[in-house]
């Protein structure tokens, strides 16, 4: 496989960084730029790993970081589903795909550890289904990630919810906020599986389903629709019906020429305004700039800058 060091650049190199970062041993930007900060990240890595720390991503390395194959769901590839997960969980964690399906967060809500591209977690008890799934359909490979480890794990997490969040508290630091870094490289690499990833696709079924109906209630036909009302599936729950008057009343409004790829943004940039207007006051400029990116195709969000159709495939193709 090819070798990784100061002065390699690209998509992989982008996703090392990322994996450090998941891990808690880089602080920089995951630019794709390997620099002395990523060099000295992997030395760290690889001292914690028992590999020599030369701060070179080799094959032994490359392993270690993503102890599975890790072909991950990518957002570009992905099917329809996956990419709608890939950007809401975008959203959702601050981290682009792959990164927010490994993303993990300490017990800072009294959740116990929040995980994958949805926050997953383990107090409200929708973590578990999904790690017990991986345990019994791909146990080769969750061995391998978590190794001695994963009895424990598996004992927690199929113990109930104060067995779980015993075990959550047992892995943080002592704030209770942040997952230990060790523990946050094993959940990492999870996350990056192609098979944790489909599991996490899987999971979040119910808000794509409901966002199919959505659109069909609406009249939405792209990619672009389908994100949107997924969107507002897992972030705002529904479109209540007094606001459906509104964003219908708004549709009488459009004029009667726009060619069809105008009247679906007109139609997105309306539902976009509406649902965020019906939100709680403090989050209503949040909203609306979330939904208006996903409307208009680009904008930034929590800082990041998102080019839809660039970075998950999703435009203005007709969903069939």
């Amino acid at each position: 496989m090819e070798i990784y060091k100061v002065g390699s650049a690209g998509e992989n190199v982008r996703k090392i960084q990322q994996a450090l970062i998941n891990a808690g041993l880089y602080q920089g930007a995951a630019d794709g730029v390997f620099g002395k900060q990523t060099e000295i990240a992997v030395g760290n890595f690889q001292s914690k790993s028992g590999l020599p720390a030369d701060g070179i991503v080799g094959k032994m390395t490359w392993e270690k970081l993503f102890p599975s194959d890790t072909s991950s769901i990518s957002a570009p590839s992905g099917d329809l589903p996956s990419r709608c997960l890939a950007l809401t969980g975008s959203f959702e964690t601050g981290q682009l795909a792959p990164g927010c399906f490994a993303a993990i967060a300490g017990n800072f809500d009294g959740q116990g550890i929040s995980f994958g591209a949805l926050q997953w977690n383990l107090g409200q008890g929708t973590l578990q289904p999904l790690l017990m799934e991986m345990y019994n359909n791909h146990h080769d490979i969750i061995s391998k990630i978590f190794g001695d480890d994963l009895q424990v794990m598996k004992n927690a997490i199929s113990g109930g919810k104060q067995s779980s969040l015993s075990f959550a508290n047992s892995i943080q630091d002592a704030s209770k906020k942040s997952v230990n870094s060790v523990w946050k490289s094993k959940f990492n690499s999870l996350g990056l599986t192609k098979e944790f990833q489909t599991i996490e696709v899987k999971g979040a079924s119910a808000y794509y389903e409901r966002a199919v109906k959505l659109c069909s209630d609406y009249g939405l036909r792209t990619n672009r629709g389908r994100a949107l009302m997924f969107d507002i599936c897992v972030q705002n729950g529904s479109i209540s019906d007094n606001i459906k008057s509104l964003i219908l009343s708004d549709f009488k409004m459009f004029q009667k020429d726009l060619s069809p790829e105008e009247l679906e943004v007109s139609k997105m940039r309306s539902i976009a305004n509406r649902r965020a207007e019906a939100a709680n006051p403090k989050f209503v400029e949040d909203v609306r700039k979330r939904k208006l990116c996903i409307a208009e195709g680009k904008g930034v969000v929590h800082g990041i800058s998102y080019d839809l159709a660039a970075q998950f495939k999703l435009n203005l193709e007709n969903t069939g």
